[in-house]
């Protein structure tokens, strides 16, 4: 199973889900300009997600033989789990540990910063497995 993690396909996934995990966390600044904290995290990760779905389709799973609705529905029921993470633990982090050891410097864009890493192992096998599947014909 770890050798999963050693391959040029998911060092293509870290590359397209770390450009749309940049583009998620810089519209989260985008979006607390009219959002609360909380609110402004779920719509950047919207956002990633949909750059994210573009990139790994394109560049990532090529050899998918799934059909576009097909990984579409895939990819947004792992998301919104993956979302889960990410929301829980930003909001841990912001709202419950930094407060409580005194660290207020940048504690919002940190906490949302891990909490976008957090998922980056369980979504590769479960895009790999469900979304973008490779059916091997006989």
């Amino acid at each position: 199973m770890i050798q999963v993690f050693f391959s040029r396909q998911f060092l293509g996934f870290l590359i397209a889900g770390g450009f749309a995990a940049c583009i998620n966390f810089s519209s989260r600044f985008l979006y607390s300009l009219w959002f609360p904290f909380s609110t402004s995290v779920i719509i950047a990760y919207i956002t990633g997600m949909i750059t994210a779905f573009t990139l790994s389709r394109l560049f990532v799973f090529q050899q998918s033989t799934q059909q576009m609705h097909v990984s579409v529905f895939y990819f947004i029921l792992v998301n919104l789990f993956a979302l889960a993470q990410t929301w829980a633990v930003s909001m841990i982090l912001a709202k419950s540990l930094f407060p409580a050891i005194h660290m207020h410097w940048h504690a919002e864009a940190i906490a949302h910063g891990i909490g976008i890493c957090v998922p980056a192992f369980s979504s590769y096998i479960a895009h790999k497995k469900w979304t973008f599947q490779t059916k091997v014909s006989h």
